[in-house]
């Protein structure tokens, strides 16, 4: 199905647990990740979980945007330039997707604000040093597949691979809400649940510091 801007005004918009406003577009066999300009930039989360993205993609610029959920899709390629379209984005979960190599991760580094990454359920997680290279490439993250990022584990990952390797590729087409939008789509396994979803959500909500945020180490 088509995410165009007729299923984005029809589709649920309320605060969710951290007291922002989300739009809930999960389950609708999306494919591609377009016409976000149609949200008028009106939003601090989007839920596109149990679609059938197969690209992360974006060419709208949403700097509301700090919450992304986009597990239980089909992705298994990620764009260059992703922080032009998402400048404050902070959490991102692309749990149970299709990633599979290190390399498929390298556009993640334009995303410099992120703070929470979840790729549980990816084949990349069982490559050799896939902890230590995600950390290198993200200078904010503290929270890594529900895994508070340590001081010592940040050292060591730096000083292996450096810091934040951002892809040398910038797209020249991103535009502002109230113009266009366009990206790309994937399918399910198991993954997380709406009710784990919402707890992550709580979770992070009610995290004020590192300490806190160790709560996540279990899920």
């Amino acid at each position: 199905m088509r995410l165009n801007a007729d299923m984005i005004a029809r589709s649920p918009a309320f605060l969710n647990p951290l007291k922002d406003r989300e739009l809930d577009l999960r389950g609708n066999k999306i494919a591609v990740i377009e016409n976000l300009a149609s949200t008028q930039n009106q939003f601090d989360a989007i839920d596109l979980s149990d679609n059938e993205v197969r690209k992360l993609e974006c060419l709208a610029k949403l700097p509301r945007l700090k919450m992304l959920l986009l597990n239980n899709n089909r992705i298994n390629r990620i764009a260059d330039g992703l922080g032009r379209a998402f400048p404050n984005m902070e959490t991102l979960v692309l749990s149970n997707n299709q990633l599979s190599t290190l390399k498929e991760l390298e556009p993640l580094a334009g995303l410099t604000s992120i703070a929470m990454l979840s790729l549980v359920d990816n084949l990349v997680t069982k490559q050799p040093n896939y902890r230590a290279f995600v950390i290198s490439l993200l200078p904010k993250l503290k929270v890594l597949d529900y895994k508070k990022v340590k001081p010592v584990e940040r050292e060591a990952a730096e000083a292996k691979y450096g810091v934040g390797k951002v892809s040398k590729q910038q797209p020249s087409n991103t535009f502002e809400p109230g113009e266009g939008a366009a990206v790309p789509a994937a399918q399910p396994k198991a993954g997380p649940t709406p009710e784990q979803i919402a707890q992550i959500k709580e979770a992070i909500a009610g995290a004020t510091s590192l300490e806190e945020v160790g709560k996540l180490e279990k899920a």
